[in-house]
Order: C-alpha cells, then structure tokens, then sequence
C-alpha cells in the first residue's frame, strides 16, 4: 500500500476567485491558470457564462504547501467548520511576545477582509486568535 504524500484542502464558498484571492495574500499563494491557459483571466473567459467562477485554485510557490481549492455551492454555511486551518505566526514563540506576534498578524488580516472572533488565551504561553476568512469560515491565528 502506497503513503499518500499530497492533498489539497476544498472550501465550499459562494465566490471561490474572491475566497481564493483572499488566501493567496494570508498564505503568499498564487492562482495558477490551468495548462493551456496564460492566464486565470483567459481561462475564465474561455469558459460558458454559466460555468465562470464555479471553481479556483491557489498553490504555494514553493510546492511545501497543499492545493487550496475553492468550489461554489449554492447554500452558505449553515454551521461550524469542522475542520479549520491553522495560519502558524508564532511557532516557537511564547508569552507576550507570541502574542505581539499574533496581534500584528490579526490586524493584517482584518486589512484583508477577515473577521476576528476571539482571542483564546491559556494565561501562559499558550494562545491563538480565532478569525473568519471573508465568507465566514474559521480559521486561527496560532
């Protein structure tokens, strides 16, 4: 039996390219127009009216990261994600300073659109910010 070495992670969105734009710039991903295509424009516009903006995808430049792939569903999130992503800040840091660290990345964020929910804090070392990315999914600042 094979290992599995690579995965994407799908969101279920109203706008997938406006979803997928907005991660590109919390994670430094890029959209990548499917083969044949120069761009994600020409790939769009090559596309029946009724079929643009159905899906988009975004990769990391570097190849480390999964696939995000955004599809469009004609309901909105009804309840809690149960699975989120974890945007990792302050790996190896702890305290105030991962805190700092933490904050400034929140405030970027809301630049972008997001939502903060609330900071979950221990009163140690311990803490992350609970976020909503701009069609309401959760996702932490950690």
């Amino acid at each position: 039996m094979s290992t599995i070495k690579q995965f994407q992670v799908t969101f279920d969105c109203a706008d997938p390219e406006r979803v997928a734009r907005f991660w590109c710039e919390v994670l430094g991903y890029v959209i990548t127009p499917p083969a044949g295509f120069a761009t994600w424009e020409d790939y769009e516009g090559s596309r029946s009216p009724e079929d643009r903006g159905s899906w988009c995808a975004c990769v990391d430049p570097s190849g480390a990261g999964p696939r995000l792939y955004f599809q469009r569903v004609p309901e909105g999130r009804v309840v809690k994600n149960r699975v989120h992503l974890d945007v990792r800040v302050g790996t190896g840091l702890v305290g105030k300073e991962r805190l700092a660290v933490l904050e400034a990345e929140c405030t970027r964020l809301m630049a972008l659109g997001a939502v903060r929910v609330r900071l979950l804090y221990d009163g140690g070392d311990d803490s992350c910010i609970a976020m909503q990315d701009i069609e309401g999914n959760e996702f932490c600042v950690d």
